[in-house]
């Protein structure tokens, strides 16, 4: 049987620029090639590690029509659709659906703390788009939290099919389980990829693979299989680097990572700055000790 098309290992990709930071939509391309080769299962653009609260609306409509032109068969493509409004964000899912996209990433109102009320209704907004929709939980940055029972309020009126689990309580996994059966569990940080593995998680919306899909994409199949054997001592490898995912210098980490494997992570557009001179040497010493043990 098929899996559905969220289900698996989707990447939160890292969005090159050129050196006067214009988008590289053919070095975009070319990473959603080299992520699908590395066997990963999909993309979703336009997240926060694709730093699409800079992009222009032309920008951010290409980077989707890039990825899922880029995006060989059975690679499937999961556009971040946030906006501050439903209205915009609902326009944002109808354009990953004429683009081709598979479904759609949707974080609740994040303009301001929104109640229960409002966030029921932002997710309807966007569910008339048609595409299916997976849930984004990250109170950590949107002070709305998307508890386990307002997931299952949400899924049991067939608004989302998932949800991306950002805030690392692994303990909310079971209580979603209990409320919200049928509702699929995606691992939304890489830092928790183990525990919510085990704990049934069918997919992962990742940073990491941006730098060694390889193995990372087999540290998942281990941890969603409960082969805890050999998985913990890959984690262990792997978790100094997988931790920088839940930190607010994400992006330029993963970048830099990156670029110190021989992709293109490069530079970020600003707000974001340089990572400072330590934190520069700890990922790099990090990421040249997991290169050293030949993950790729």
């Amino acid at each position: 049987m098929t899996a559905p098309v969220w289900h698996g290992v989707h990447v939160a990709t890292a969005l090159p620029f050129n050196d006067d930071l214009t988008v590289d939509y053919d070095g975009y391309a070319e990473h959603v090639r080299f992520l699908a080769a590395g066997g990963c299962d999909g993309v979703c653009p336009n997240g926060s590690l694709g730093e699409y609260q800079t992009l222009s609306d032309e920008e951010r409509a290409r980077v989707v029509r890039t990825a899922v032109e880029a995006a060989p068969d059975g690679f499937h493509v999961m556009p971040g659709v946030a906006a501050y409004g439903a209205a915009q964000a609902r326009r944002w899912a109808e354009q990953a659906a004429e683009a081709g996209a598979a479904s759609v990433l949707l974080l609740p109102p994040n303009a301001y703390r929104a109640d229960r009320h409002a966030v029921v209704g932002h997710y309807r907004e966007v569910a008339k788009a048609g595409l299916p929709v997976v849930a984004y939980n990250n109170p950590i940055d949107t002070k709305v939290d998307l508890t386990p029972d307002l997931l299952a309020e949400l899924h049991q009126e067939g608004l989302i099919v998932g949800v991306k689990e950002f805030t690392g309580d692994v303990r909310r996994a079971y209580e979603i389980a209990e409320l919200a059966p049928g509702l699929d569990l995606l691992v939304g940080s890489d830092d928790v990829l183990l525990e919510l593995g085990i704990a049934g998680a069918v997919g992962w919306i990742a940073g990491y693979p941006n730098m060694i899909p390889r193995a990372t994409v087999e540290l998942y199949h281990l941890a969603t299989t409960g082969d805890v054997a050999r998985a913990l001592p890959l984690y262990r490898d792997l978790h100094p680097l997988l931790r920088w995912d839940s930190k607010p210098e994400f992006v330029q980490s993963i970048k830099l990572s990156m670029d110190l494997a021989g992709r293109k992570g490069g530079a970020c557009r600003p707000p974001r700055t340089a990572l400072s001179p330590g934190q520069a040497a700890t990922i790099t010493r990090d990421t040249q000790e997991v290169l050293a043990k030949g993950y790729r």
